[in-house]
C-alpha cells in the first residue's frame, strides 16, 4: 500500500517534526532503540547516528517500506530493521529509548498501545511519539466526504481513514503516575509546498494510501480528479507555493525509576506458645526416726 518515493517527495517538511521530537529526548547513552513504525528508515539512520553505541532497530508493517530502508540505509553496524506490526513487536529487553513517529494515527485504539509501551522501557528509559491534530483541515474532511458519498460509499466501505491525535492534556492524564514524568504539546508547521496542487501530492504520499489501495487503477484516477479539483478551491497557490497548515500533537515520556516492588505477603501470627504446666509438687520427706529407737 506504501510508496516511499511518494512519502519522501516531502521528506524534510515530514521529518522536521520527528527532529523537534526527538531533541526532547534526554538519553545520553543509551544501549537499546527503537523507531515503531520507521517507514523509509531514513529517520531511523538518524538515531543510529545519533547514539553510534545503541543497537537501533526500525520496525515497519510494510514490506515495501522495510525494503527500501534496507536498501537506502547506511551501512551502519549498529542499525537494523525488520518487519512487523507496532501491536505485537516485543523488545529484546528492556528499551533505553522507543520513538514512534507519525504512525498511531493509523492505530484504533493507540491510548492502550502507548500505555503497555511504557511498561517496556527500563529504568531512565525514554518513549517519544508525534501524530498528526488536523482531522477538521480540509485535506481530511474532504476525503471523508468523498468516502460517505454515494459514488464512493460503497467501493470505500472497507477503507480505513486515518485516526487522529487527542489533546496534549488527554496523554499527559493518561501516562503520568509515579516514575514517569511526562512532556506534551502541539505544535502548528505552516508548509510552503511546491508545485501544481502540491497538497494533493502531499496526501498521496500518506492519507489517501488505504483510499487508492481499495480502488483499481482506473477508480483511482477518478477518486484523484475529483479530490484534487477540490483541493484546489481549498488551498489556492501563491507565487511562492501552495501553504499547508499541520497540526501536530507531541509526547515525551521519562521512566524516571523502577515500578515499586510489591509489598511481601503478610506471614499469619506465630501461635502463642503454650502456657508450661506447673510442676507437680514434690513428696514431704519423711520424718526422721528417733536416734534412741530400740532393736
Amino acid at each position: 500500500m506504501w510508496d516511499a518515493g511518494q512519502y519522501l517527495r516531502f521528506g524534510g517538511e515530514r521529518a522536521r517534526p520527528f527532529f523537534d521530537l526527538v531533541a526532547q529526548v534526554g538519553a545520553a547513552d543509551p544501549g537499546y532503540v527503537a523507531d515503531l513504525g520507521c517507514g523509509p528508515g531514513n529517520l531511523t539512520a538518524a538515531l543510529a547516528g545519533r547514539w553510534p553505541g545503541a543497537a537501533v532497530v526500525g520496525v515497519d508493517s510494510s514490506p515495501e517500506m522495510i525494503a527500501a530502508a534496507r536498501e537506502a540505509a547506511p551501512a551502519a553496524p549498529n542499525l537494523s530493521f525488520a518487519l512487523g506490526d507496532v501491536w505485537d513487536w516485543q523488545p529484546e529487553r528492556p528499551l533505553d529509548v522507543l520513538v514512534c513517529n507519525a504512525v498511531l494515527q493509523w492505530v484504533p485504539g493507540h491510548d492502550k498501545l502507548v500505555t503497555r509501551w511504557a511498561d517496556l522501557l527500563a529504568p531512565g528509559g525514554w518513549l517519544a511519539f508525534q501524530l498528526p491534530g488536523n482531522f477538521d483541515q480540509p485535506s481530511h474532511v474532504i476525503v471523508k466526504e468523498l468516502a460517505l458519498s454515494p459514488r464512493w460509499r460503497s467501493l470505500l466501505a472497507g477503507a480505513e481513514l486515518n485516526r487522529q491525535a487527542g489533546d496534549p492534556a488527554d496523554y499527559v492524564t493518561l501516562l503520568a503516575r509515579p516514575g514517569y514524568q511526562v512532556d506534551a504539546w502541539e505544535t502548528s508547521y505552516l508548509h510552503i509546498l511546491p508545485g501544481e496542487n502540491a497538497v494533493l501530492e502531499w496526501t498521496k504520499g500518506s492519507t489517501l494510501r488505504p483510499v487508492l489501495a481499495a480502488l483499481d487503477a482506473e477508480q483511482g484516477a477518478d477518486f484523484l480528479a475529483e479530490y484534487g479539483e477540490r483541493l484546489r478551491e481549498a488551498y489556492r497557490p501563491h507565487p511562492f507555493g501552495t501553504l499547508l497548515p499541520f497540526r501536530r500533537v507531541f509526547t515525551v515520556l521519562h521512566r524516571t525509576q523502577p515500578p515499586a516492588a510489591k509489598p511481601p505477603a503478610a506471614k499469619p501470627p506465630a501461635a502463642k506458645p503454650a502456657a508450661p504446666k506447673p510442676a507437680a509438687a514434690e513428696p514431704a520427706a519423711a520424718e526422721p526416726r528417733s536416734a534412741n529407737w530400740k532393736h
